[in-house]
């Protein structure tokens, strides 16, 4: 049997999660897998594209692109339901909108004006979904004094510490992994307003791997939180259970991307 090679393209405070998936999956099921982490997040989507990847955890807005073009073949596997009672035990997440403490501003409506930093034009919590709120005002990008791209939401975090930036969409799961090791976040920052909720990002699965292993691969990851060793990894990200998803489950990405459509960057 080959090896599968399972890769995350999220944020790299959630990197430790895959890579104790991947290694949950090889004993669970007595397969052979390799956690590729070493290269850009460019290089590992680059890789999913080209079938050099088996596995990977995606943003749902790059779902939706290669789902609607049909390249590469892929397959939902899982999402995750994250502990907390925001999260409605459903497969869903927010973008909190954060400001430093001392901010005046008091809702989205007030940014017009501020500088506002987000993570990467392929994300849809920091970057699609803040066009779609745009669009929900009647407003353009141009409603922000700037727009910078920064790279990463730790990056966007660091700069609204660091006032580069007045604001920005944080995925509410970095966000809460990052709250943990990081004092400043509550002591410098606050949530202004939250963003959603939209799908969570998911876990998907290429076609080309064999049928019998994908339905193996989605049944070992849907009972993890069953198991004593699967719960303390999950645990560890704050994920109650990883949960089967469809297609459909991510029709609200699509119509906040039809809606942002013609004030993109």
């Amino acid at each position: 049997m080959k090896t599968i090679r399972i890769t995350t393209i999220q944020a790299p405070n959630q990197d430790f999660i895959v890579r104790e998936i991947s290694s949950y999956l090889a004993r669970r099921l007595v397969i052979e897998t390799e956690f590729v982490i070493d290269a850009p997040w460019q290089e590992r989507q680059r890789l999913l594209d080209i079938g050099e990847v088996d596995i990977a955890w995606i943003c749902g807005l790059p779902y939706v692109w290669r789902a609607d073009r049909g390249r590469p073949e892929l397959e939902l596997l899982v999402a995750p339901v994250m502990q907390g009672e925001r999260y409605q035990d459903r497969p869903i997440y927010f973008s909190d909108v954060i400001v430093r403490r001392e901010s005046h501003h008091r809702n989205f409506g007030d940014l017009r004006g501020a500088r506002w930093a987000y993570n990467e034009p392929h994300s849809h919590s920091g970057y699609n979904v803040t066009l779609a709120a745009l669009a929900a005002l009647g407003a353009r990008w141009d409603f922000f004094a700037t727009a910078i791209e920064s790279g990463s939401h730790e990056r966007s975090i660091e700069m609204v510490i660091d006032g580069t930036a007045d604001a920005s969409a944080i995925d509410s799961t970095v966000l809460e992994l990052a709250r943990d090791i990081d004092v400043r976040i509550d002591n410098e920052l606050r949530v202004l307003t939250s963003l959603g909720p939209s799908p969570i990002p998911p876990f998907v699965i290429l076609k080309s791997v064999k049928s019998s292993l994908r339905t193996a691969v989605r049944k070992a990851l849907t009972e993890m939180h069953n198991e004593k060793d699967g719960r303390l990894i999950l645990g560890e990200g704050k994920i109650r259970r990883l949960q089967a998803v469809d297609d459909e489950d991510y029709n609200p990405i699509r119509l906040m991307a039809r809606e942002a459509l013609n004030i993109r960057l």
